[in-house]
């Protein structure tokens, strides 16, 4: 289940970029739960900005997108960015949750809906999409770590109030992150996260010295036709299956055929695909650092691994479960032992 660690270099002929570059689109394509080999590519992250927030119902360029889930969907402004899309149901009781998505070709917050319908209305939840994904904004910006980071922390200034907060694959190292800065998230819980194994999907290795721009100024010249290929139906069944053990989810196949193919959908996954969302070392640099409670759902994944794990969980206050039987998206095939899992870790002193 190892994808292949070929390399792609500066100096590779276009007609080898054009080839490797559509290999590692099909590798990282829906389930982002992480191309850790990207890290490689990744230079030191500068601080998440801060970012302004406020609330509205107003819609944003791209709510011709349905709504992934029930609840309202609301926007954040993130200066010098746009707008940034959340879902909220602020009913029942306890501390506030936050889910937040992986980061892929069509990530949405419809990959965290098992965890929505599970916990929506018990307590305050709340789903973020990333900057350039779902009825977020999808300009043709530059997409970085520092600016996901803020997305997150902008959303718990608006909560206003201590957070729980649930990540999914890349979207695990910009929780972090934001833990490190934001002493609101009192708790983290990892689902498949990058950064603990040894790279994987060498295809997806940005090599050049510039940290990944060369090779995003190449995927960005053959990006629409390559995005094209992507967002078919056999291509986003196919990524899916190499997440789910069993059949896949084809509600979670329709909508992310939907979020596809709204305006400006490709910007956000080049720079994905290039390096330049990863940290080079994300558990050096992020999860080691790490003081708050935090609990790693995993089994098996086809695009990570999770070498480092033991260190991990060497820490004061981190454990794993082992949520067998799954490949990545363990939410999705065993809703209940995960839903279960979460409830203990919260629960523990």
């Amino acid at each position: 289940m190892t994808p292949s660690r070929s390399k792609l270099h500066a100096t590779a002929r276009p007609g080898r970029v054009r080839r490797a570059v559509t290999l590692g689109l099909l590798l990282g394509g829906l389930t982002l739960g992480a191309v850790a080999a990207a890290q490689a590519a990744q230079t030191q992250a500068a601080p998440a900005q801060t970012a302004v927030t406020s609330a509205t119902t107003t819609p944003a360029a791209n709510t011709t997108l349905r709504p992934a889930l029930s609840g309202e969907r609301r926007f954040l402004t993130l200066p010098g960015f746009g707008r940034v899309a959340y879902y909220a149901d602020p009913r029942g009781e306890g501390r506030p949750l936050i889910l937040t998505v992986s980061v892929n070709a069509a990530a949405s917050a419809y990959e965290m809906k098992p965890l929505w319908d599970a916990f929506a209305g018990k307590r305050p939840v709340y789903v973020l999409e990333w900057p350039g994904f779902g009825s977020s904004d999808r300009p043709d910006v530059k997409y970085t770590s520092a600016l996901m980071t803020g997305a997150l922390t902008a959303l718990v200034a608006e909560v206003g109030r201590d957070v729980d907060v649930v990540a999914l694959s890349l979207g695990s190292e910009f929780a972090a992150r934001a833990a490190l800065q934001e002493p609101r998230i009192r708790t983290l819980a990892l689902i498949s996260p990058s950064g603990l194994g040894q790279p994987r999907g060498g295809t997806q290795r940005a090599a050049e010295e510039d940290g990944g721009q060369t090779l995003y100024n190449r995927l960005n010249a053959v990006s629409t036709p390559l995005y094209a290929l992507l967002r078919t139906r056999i291509s986003i069944e196919y990524f899916l299956s190499r997440s789910f053990r069993g059949p896949v989810d084809q509600d979670l196949v329709n909508y992310s055929m939907d979020t596809t193919r709204q305006p400006g959908a490709k910007y956000a996954p080049v720079y994905f695909i290039s390096g330049q969302l990863f940290t080079a070392d994300a558990y050096g640099d992020l999860y080691s650092r790490l003081q708050i409670p935090t609990l790693v759902l995993y089994d098996q994944d086809a695009f990570v691994s999770f070498d480092r794990l033991p260190q991990f969980t060497a820490q004061p206050g981190v454990r794993a479960e082992r949520i067998g039987g799954t490949d990545g998206l363990p939410h999705f095939e065993k809703t209940s032992e995960v839903v279960e899992a979460l409830g203990a870790f919260w629960a523990a002193p």
